[in-house]
């Protein structure tokens, strides 16, 4: 197929593209990012530059694609004003997606976030209402980084009620790769008190990739809404008890699958994706957070 991946140049559209070629498919990529003018790598993607709050920008790079992997986006709502998040974020995916729409591509991968519940940045401080939490938690977020991810799924939604294109959302975990474990992921495995708002859950990038290849190549219909997070949770703590000892009774347990469960449930993209796997923060930190020597 020919997929077009936007925010390409971005930590989970680097993964995803790379991911991607490597399973055969030919990859369009696009970001901001200016183009080089040197000779392509062997087996590399090809590259468009492209702003995709410009409709036409969209129209561009979307034309001819079977599917698209839509990563383009800013990742968090502290670093811009809140006015450029929300509408560079909301239409981007807007445009992309209609263009999706208009040229009768296949298959729509949504990036969105596990901020979608809303606990992540909230102005008014609220927790999640059980763990581990799953696709059907409620859903209340209050700044304007979550609400353009939870306002892109239901753009998904609309899509498949006004044409034949099939969506999937995913809502990965905070991701790592082996450039930022240690910085990000150390001190939660040295002390389980470094709390988060995703309940010590994590996503490799790599693992993440692999369930964007499996949505893109899904025939699943409609829209689906699926949490990637690694099955186990940052320093592999009992986490029953570290639930307990930092949020008392104030979030509701419900049945682990595991007794180092991560706080974000993926069971329903194992079963309904296919998706395995296959990585852990162990395979590049040691038992105190420190970085484990590259292979």
């Amino acid at each position: 197929m020919k997929i077009v991946v936007t925010g390409a140049h971005g930590k989970v559209g680097r993964a995803a593209t790379q991911a991607l070629l490597h399973a055969g498919h030919h990859v369009l990529a696009t970001d901001l990012t200016r183009p080089g003018f040197e000779r392509k790598a062997p087996g590399s993607a090809d590259y468009r530059m492209a702003d995709l709050t410009d409709a036409g920008d969209a129209f561009a790079v979307i034309r001819g694609a079977d599917a698209v992997v839509h990563a383009a986006a800013i990742p968090e709502p502290t670093g811009n004003p809140p006015h450029v998040v929300f509408q560079t974020n909301i239409m981007a995916t807007f445009d992309v997606l209609e263009a999706a729409v208009r040229f009768g591509v296949q298959r729509f991968v949504n990036i969105s976030s596990e901020t979608v519940p809303g606990f992540f940045f909230p102005e008014r401080d609220f927790l999640p209402d059980y763990a581990p939490v799953d696709e059907l938690h409620p859903a209340h977020p209050q700044d304007p980084y979550a609400l353009t991810k939870l306002f892109g799924e239901k753009l998904m939604d609309a899509a498949v009620e006004r044409s034949d294109i099939r969506c999937i959302s995913i809502r990965p975990s905070w991701v790592q790769n082996e450039d930022n474990y240690e910085q990000n992921l150390g001190p939660q495995v040295r002390d389980a008190a470094v709390t988060s708002p995703n309940l010590w859950s994590y996503i490799d990038a790599y693992d993440l990739a692999d369930a964007i290849v499996l949505a893109a190549e899904s025939d699943l219909p409609g829209h689906e809404v699926f949490y990637i997070a690694s099955p186990d949770n940052v320093g592999g703590h009992d986490f029953a008890a570290v639930l307990k000892q930092y949020y008392g009774d104030a979030i509701e347990l419900r049945d682990l699958e595991r007794v180092d469960a991560s706080g974000i449930s993926s069971r329903k993209a194992m079963d309904k994706l296919g998706w395995s796997p296959k990585r852990s923060w162990r395979d590049y930190l040691d038992a105190d957070g420190r970085a484990l020597p590259k292979r």
